[in-house]
């Protein structure tokens, strides 16, 4: 972009013209003559205002840097400095004095004769450089105002006003002249005037400024300023302010202008007449007036720059587009625009520019119509609206494409791809324009997972969500904005294209059709490859700049490119082989290839390596020729099943034809990062085999399909083991060198022991020639006296022919990429050729041990193992083996997930949770035999214990009969383990672990018959006192059933007492009986103790914990009836919930009475209740069926009101009439519970017999509320005679 001209690129903004400030020395005013001070120091020499001058200018120059890319709306000028007396151009080309000056038009109108323009020229790029560098919408002069020497003794004022007022007007008639001048195209005029320090604060400055003002005619808004001699930043203060004071006259000029074309268009726009176009050929040599379409984009294309003139982007992109479209309708008739011709060009020119802001050098006329057009894209993109823009960008390409062709300029010709390649280009050079700026490139990857934060946000907003919807349904990559790039890589294709289609045309040319066009004169002058790679010395260009913005914008690791980008390092290479430089060819080739290889792209490396070979021989590089060959035939390029031995030719002719630079050493073809020149197969038969015993194996190499290696001179085959031995040599011998090459050879290799190694070299001998598809199997066996890991390392092949030394290594490779779903094979017959598969993943190596030792392990327990015993297992371990064993053993106890297991096994001194690690269990002689004994102590809830048991074995012959072997899996350093003979056995055990004792508790609840504390009584506040009214006595019935199927010895049963503030035993029935002996499964002891219960004021409803449990200790009854270790097993007491009570009554009665005696009842009424008062009335109703008892005393009365937590107890004496059993408590007692001032009917309590009152614990219903369980009340006597 830096060939085409400077004002058809960058971006419009006000311009401003700066005079005065040329830096030379200024005169000091007055002529006052130097002082002594200013001769004495090179500062004070220096004039003030030369350097204010400077800094002024300075400033002024860096506001607005000239740029194609702007898209701040910042208000700074574009300043350009001239002279004092700088002029305008003319608006027309007569003077306004002569007659004809309003009949007159533009020098650049297409109506004037004179114009390039005229007659149907739509703009010229003058005209834009006349608003940019000849017209300004604001004029600044700087001038320096005279001030008078400091006043002298004797002079007169007088005089120094005079000189001043001079002074002064003339002045302000060099203003008046300027002002005159700027007025006549509306130009805003402003003057600063500089003044020392001195003068500001004179008291006639503002006189004197008022006289100039009025004698210049100057605004009498932002047209007169004073600046003195200041620092730097305060000359960027006054910069600014003096552009914010200046911007709207400069917006009002441009304006100005928009309001003067707007006109003229309207008045274009209503001419009725209409003449109809001539063809071209009855136009020939005739002159037409401009149309009305194209008058119409002349003044939208200037209202367009004025609005860019004034930062009015949309304002701007609109005119930009009609005048767009204006052009489309212009094209679309041949009548109008003549293919071909001159101002075809130039509308042509104008269309790609006001697409894409860019100009096309070859037309000059053109070149200013481009920067209208080239906006609308650079102005979307502005507004980050980056479809819009590439929307717009391939409409315009789709629709010149379509006039192209009816033009007769289409894909055949050089020019369609031309002018395709430059859109391209110049849509890429704006893209990079704009990314070293602020545009940023849309990502096309997905966006990374959001987090649940703000995955919540996102679901707030429906809009946000939907477009989040359509990213994930897919994005068409044609209408995803790419980064610059991509474009050059589309224009060096294109570019490509037209090359191809330019040499056709060269050939036709060749062939007798002579082609005079200047456009075909002019490509001739072109140099195709150039422009591909690079543009003149400026910077990298099409496929080169490609590379480097794909290696930018490369979203992967640099050290990693991507494909693409590969693909244009690849096109860049091709280029240069193209073009001749068949060095930087080979380099780029260099780098390509590495990737390549390293992820087996074969069918990208194909053609690669034939462009390679070919650039090596033109460079005469032999070594890289033999070594490109050697990798073909790997690869198999250029080769087809037709013409197998193409590849194989071409190597021979060079070996046959060429010298290499050393032949005394070997020339390393190192294929370990692409494929080998043969398929190998490296096959085990067996994984392990023991020390000593020879493993079975075979070697396949194979051909490919289409590649015959029949004719290479293969002299040796030599395979190195992974041991430091010497490597199996395999020479070449073959009787009939002329006879035809099996499709499967098998040779045999013989054994090979490779610890300790044979001093001599193991050779053999085999027809080392492949044909098309052939394989050879190379079989054998080795073995090893020490324990190690035998793999066959590497292959190293050796070529010789005339004075080449050529050694090729491979690495043997499990399975190709092509053959990965392809069981390795082993070959059990060759006649006819058959192939076992082998299904295991290590079959390329095998595993040489020491032999298993015979360790015989026996494990016997009495199961199952209960809970709180510690179980014995036995563990029996016998050598059965010829050697002398050192053994040790493991136990390792498994984790569980039963909750609250706690288990720990022991053996010995050792005990563990986990592992018992190296339990000694001595030296073994062959037979002999030892027993140990485990331990598993389990605890807590029953469930499965699985233990691992590992038994080692050693030979203790090793150390003294056997030395270190030296393999890579055992080196010679001194750190390195050595390997031991040593094997060890794994055994399983699950163990089941049981409950020897089960617990049932069967609990009811009682109410107390004592007294309860008053509601004054002040120990029932003290914090250690217990709450003895709301205290409850609970019965607890604890059965204790034997469970264990071999039978339980039960010593002691105890129970260890853990009273609590909520829960105390009272007592206990344990103490007074004897439960030890034998205990057999099913076997049931029970206990009975009482409870007193204090439930929680705040929480009644909470369970309390029991305040005690039973130890019972106990032994396993053996089978032989001897008695095991002895265990202990804890129960504890449940849980307690006692119920709740409300109003209740408890009647106490004697059980037995005397005929006629008295018999007292005590009816203690009580209001558990926590915070309802109660009333209650009690009456007493005697059997009156049978006149039992009779009465002493208040039959019927009214219990005082019972405040929370108060009883009330009544006395009764009643006498027994008849003997037998009779009820005397008849009746029943009513009350009412509320608040006090509340009085509702009254409700039957209930009155519970002490001697029968036992409850079962709380119930809530399925609402959580306590369900109240009544038990029908007795009171019954029996009354004796």
């Amino acid at each position: 972009m830096n060939s085409y001209p400077a004002e058809l690129l960058v971006q419009l903004a006000p311009v401003m013209f700066v005079a005065g400030l040329d830096v030379q020395a200024q005169q000091p005013p007055g002529n006052a003559p130097p002082t002594p001070s200013t001769e004495q120091t090179p500062a004070a020499r220096q004039d003030p205002f030369y350097i204010l001058s400077a800094r002024l200018k300075d400033a002024l120059s860096v506001q607005r840097k000239i740029g194609v890319w702007q898209p701040e709306k910042s208000k700074t000028f574009q300043v350009i400095f001239v002279n004092k007396d700088a002029s305008f151009p003319p608006r027309k080309l007569l003077r306004p004095e002569d007659p004809q000056h309003s009949a007159a038009h533009s020098p650049l109108s297409p109506l004037t004769p004179t114009s390039p323009l005229y007659p149907d020229g739509i703009i010229a790029p003058i005209w834009i450089r006349k608003h940019t560098t000849l017209l300004p919408s604001v004029f600044v002069m700087f001038m320096r105002i005279f001030e008078s020497p400091p006043a002298q003794a004797g002079q007169d004022d007088r005089e120094r006003e005079a000189e001043e007022r001079r002074r002064d007007t003339e002045l302000s008639a060099e203003i008046a002249h300027r002002k005159k001048s700027t007025n006549e195209r509306g130009i805003k005029l402003t003057v600063v005037l500089m003044a020392s320090r001195r003068m500001l604060d004179d008291p006639t400055l503002d006189g004197r400024l008022t006289y100039i003002r009025r004698q210049s005619g100057l605004d009498p808004r932002a047209a007169l300023f004073v600046l003195s001699p200041v620092s730097q930043a305060e000359i960027g203060d006054f910069v600014r302010s003096l552009q914010d004071a200046l911007w709207e006259p400069a917006l009002e000029y441009y304006t100005n202008h928009s309001k003067r074309v707007r006109r003229k268009r309207n008045r274009h726009s209503q001419v009725a007449s209409y003449q109809l176009p001539l063809t071209p050929m009855a136009s020939a040599g005739i002159a037409r007036p401009l149309r009305p379409e194209g008058w119409t984009v002349r003044y939208e294309y200037k209202m367009a720059c004025f609005a860019e003139f004034r930062m009015e982007d949309q304002v701007a992109l609109k005119h930009y587009q009609d005048a767009y479209s204006t052009l489309i309708i212009m094209f679309g008739s041949t009548a109008i625009l003549p293919p071909r011709t001159k101002r075809w060009a130039e509308a042509k020119v104008l269309a790609d520019c006001i697409n894409v802001k860019v100009c096309t050098p070859p037309i000059i006329i053109g070149l200013s119509l481009t920067y209208t057009v080239a906006k609308i894209v650079k102005l979307y993109l502005y507004n980050n609206e980056h479809s819009l823009a590439l929307s717009h960008q391939n409409s315009h390409m789709r629709k010149f494409a379509d006039f192209s062709r009816g033009w007769g300029i289409g894909e055949e010709t050089f020019e369609f791809w031309s002018w395709l390649a430059r859109q391209h280009r110049v849509f890429a050079e704006l893209l990079e324009q704009g990314t070293r700026s602020t545009l940023k490139i849309p990502s096309p990857y997905p966006t990374p997972a959001p987090s649940a934060a703000l995955l919540a946000a996102q679901s707030l907003e429906a809009s946000q969500m939907g477009l989040e919807a359509m990213r994930v349904l897919g994005l068409n990559p044609n209408q995803a904005l790419q980064h610059p790039g991509f474009y050059y890589y589309m224009a060096a294709r294109c570019t490509e294209r037209r090359r191809e289609r330019f040499m056709t045309a060269l050939e036709s040319e060749s062939e007798g059709h002579q082609t005079n066009s200047p456009g075909f004169i002019n490509e001739k002058k072109v140099d195709h490859l150039a422009i591909v790679l690079e543009a003149s010395n400026i910077f990298s260009f099409l496929y080169t700049r490609a590379y480097e913005l794909f290696r930018k914008w490369n979203p992967q690791n640099t050290q990693n490119p991507g494909r693409l980008t590969l693909w244009i390092a690849y096109r860049i290479a091709q280029t240069y082989y193209d073009s001749g430089k068949f060095d930087m060819a080979v380099r780029f080739f260099e780098r390509i290839a590495k990737t390549y290889r390293r992820e087996s792209w074969g069918s990208l490396l194909h053609p690669l390596l034939s462009q390679w070979y070919a650039c090596a021989q033109q460079l005469g590089d032999v070594e890289l020729s033999v070594r490109l060959l050697v990798e073909m035939l790997a690869y198999g390029a250029n080769a087809s099943e037709d013409d197998p031995d193409a590849l194989q030719d071409d190597l021979l002719a060079v070996l046959k034809s060429t010298v290499p630079s050393v032949t005394d050493e070997p020339l390393v073809v190192d294929l370990s990062e692409s494929k080998s020149i043969l398929d190998t197969s490296v096959v085990f038969w067996d994984p392990e085999v023991d020390v000593g015993i020879p493993a079975p194996f075979q070697l396949i190499l194979s051909s490919q399909h289409n590649v015959s290696l029949s004719s290479i001179p293969f002299t040796s085959l030599a395979i190195h083991f992974n041991t430091d031995v010497p490597p199996v040599v395999v020479r070449h011998s073959q009787a009939d060198p002329d006879a035809e090459v099996p499709s499967v050879q098998r040779f045999d290799l013989g054994q090979i022991q490779l610890i300790p190694a044979s001093p001599d070299t193991h050779e053999v001998e085999a027809a080392l020639r492949w044909a098309a598809g052939s394989t050879i199997v190379l079989t054998g066996s080795v073995s090893s006296g020490t324990p190690t890991q035998i793999s066959v390392s590497k292959l190293v092949f050796t070529i010789k022919e005339s004075n080449w030394w050529i050694e090729v290594p491979i690495v043997p490779r499990a399975a190709q990429l092509e053959h990965a779903l392809t069981a390795p094979r082993w070959l059990c017959s060759v006649d006819p050729p058959r192939f076992v598969p082998i299904r295991r993943e290590d079959h390329t190596t095998v595993k040489v041990r020491w032999r298993n030792h015979r360790i015989q392990v026996a494990i016997s327990h009495d199961g199952p193992a209960y809970i709180g015993e510690e179980f014995p297992i036995e563990i029996n371990i016998t050598n059965e083996d010829e050697r002398e064993l050192d053994v040790v053993l493991d136990v390792l106890l498994q984790p569980t997930e039963i909750d609250e297991a706690v288990n720990y096994v022991a053996m010995d001194d050792q005990r563990s949770t986990s592992l018992l690690k190296a339990v000694a269990c001595g030296v073994l002689a062959p037979g002999a035999s030892v027993l140990k004994k485990l331990y598993l102590a389990n605890d807590g809830a029953p469930g499965e214990r699985v233990i691992d048991i590992s038994v080692q074995s050693q030979s203790t012959a090793q150390a003294t009969t056997q030395q270190q072997p030296v393999s890579p899996t055992s080196p010679t350093s001194p750190s390195a383990p050595p390997l031991l003979d040593k094997t060890e056995t794994l055994r399983t055990l699950a163990v089941p672990a049981v409950d020897p004792i089960e617990v049932e508790h069967t609990v009811v609840y009682r109410r107390p018959t004592r007294p309860q504390p008053g509601l004054a009584d002040l120990e029932t506040f003290e914090s250690c006192k217990r709450d003895e009214a709301a205290a409850v006595e609970a019965v607890v019935t604890s059965t204790l059933r034997v469970v264990a199927s071999s039978g339980l010895v039960i010593e002691n049963v105890t129970l260890h007492r853990q009273d609590h503030k909520s829960a105390s035993v009272v007592d206990c029935s344990v103490p007074e009986e004897d439960f030890s002996g034998e205990w057999l499964a099913g076997d049931e002891l029970c206990n009975r103790c009482r409870v007193s219960v204090v439930p929680d004021e705040d929480h009644p409803a909470d369970p309390i914990a029991g305040p005690g449990e039973y130890e019972v200790t106990w032994r396993r009854l053996m089978s032989d009836g001897s008695h095991g270790s002895r265990s202990t097993t804890r129960l504890p007491l449940p849980s307690l919930t006692p119920p709740s009570d409300g109003l209740i009554a408890l009647l106490d009665a004697p059980t037995t009475a005397r005929l006629h005696a008295p018999i007292p009842l005590r009816l203690t009424i009580r209001n558990l209740h926590p915070t309802r008062t109660a009333t209650a009335t009690v009456q007493l109703e005697p059997d009156a069926t049978a006149d039992a008892f009779v009465v002493a005393g208040l039959r019927h009365g009214r219990v005082p009101i019972l405040l929370p937590g108060q009883e009330e107890r009544n006395a009764v004496q009643v006498a027994g009439a008849g003997a037998g059993v009779g009820q005397p408590g008849g009746g029943g007692a009513q009350g009412t519970q509320g608040a006090v001032e509340s009085q509702a009917e009254g409700e039957e309590v209930e009155v519970v017999d002490v001697r029968w009152d036992e409850r079962p614990e709380r119930v809530e219903d399925e609402e959580g509320n306590e369900v109240k369980v009544v038990k029908g009340r007795d009171g019954y006597v029996l009354v004796l005679p």
